[in-house]
């Protein structure tokens, strides 16, 4: 097992080495299943999408840090692909207590993590920059410390926390955030192409990951065009599922009718997906 997760690693090191590449983010086994069937080559966890297929919320502290490594573990476990971990802010303030979370992350055998700098104090929702590049350099000591060949991927939530120069403090943190020994760099949010031009040309070399969680107009094609490296989809898949599940439901509920039932993958479908899949996890060689 150390060998494989050594291998994923490398391999996920390699990917980010030139060209782009879609990273899709399942929430749980099956899911993760299914989208290694398809081809992708590497997956990354989504603490949104796990958080509400545990009827919670996706906000600091609602799913506890230990049902967070739970969830890495299992999609990790279900799958012979690199996985990023959403670490969302590490699961701690201080840098010396992000050290020790990242730490235990690393245990699940993920190949790559991000922190973000998101805080949980509504007065202030981001780490101040001092603060925000040593909670990183933490996270890089601890990956540094267990040899293990880790990614580390630093966010800025500039857009998400609607900072009024998204644009041009995004790019501020995550220049200190390389400087700080951050491999990946990531500010979710900006869909428009000369936006995230902008973030990759400042951030160049390093490779960038941009979040397409709605159709904003780019294919996959657009985005290397414009030099991203890396494609998360983040909770979007998991909400899409949501959609149709709630559109049905509503359905019934309200009218009772049936018809949102229509559309739907078929039992015999995903029933010998996951029996063909089945049999290709106990005998990984086809025969």
């Amino acid at each position: 097992m150390a060998t494989d997760i050594a291998i994923r690693r490398a391999a996920f090191r390699r990917l980010h080495e030139s060209g782009c590449f879609v990273i899709p983010n399942p929430w749980d086994p099956g899911s993760a299943r299914y989208l290694r069937h398809l081809g992708f080559r590497a997956l990354a966890t989504t603490s949104a999408g796990f958080a509400f297929s545990r009827a919670l919320p996706d906000t600091d502290g609602a799913v506890p840090r230990d049902s967070i490594l739970e969830n890495i573990a299992d999609i990790v476990a279900s799958v012979d692909l690199p996985v990023n971990a959403d670490f969302e802010s590490g699961y701690a303030d201080e840098p010396e207590a992000v050290a020790k979370n990242v730490g235990l992350c690393v245990d699940t055998g993920f190949a790559g993590l991000s922190i973000e700098d998101r805080s949980r104090d509504p007065g202030r929702p981001l780490y101040e920059l001092p603060l925000a590049i040593e909670r990183i350099r933490a996270a890089r000591a601890a990956i540094d410390a267990s040899r293990s060949g880790v990614l580390l991927t630093a966010r800025a939530e500039c857009y998400g926390v609607r900072h009024p120069d998204a644009l041009k403090e995004s790019i501020r943190r995550l220049q200190a955030y390389a400087e700080a020994g951050a491999d990946v760099l990531f500010a979710p949010g900006p869909h428009q192409p000369d936006e995230i031009k902008a973030i990759v040309a400042a951030l160049n070399p390093k490779p960038v990951n941009v979040l397409v969680g709605r159709n904003i107009g780019l294919r996959v094609a657009d985005l290397a065009e414009l030099g991203v490296r890396r494609i998360s989809v983040g909770s979007a898949l998991s909400r899409a599922a949501w959609n149709g599940f709630m559109q049905a439901a509503q359905q019934i509920a309200r009218d009772g009718s049936f018809a949102g039932l229509d559309g739907q993958a078929s039992f015999a479908e995903l029933n010998e997906f996951f029996r063909q899949d089945l049999k290709t996890r106990s005998d990984p060689s086809g025969s």
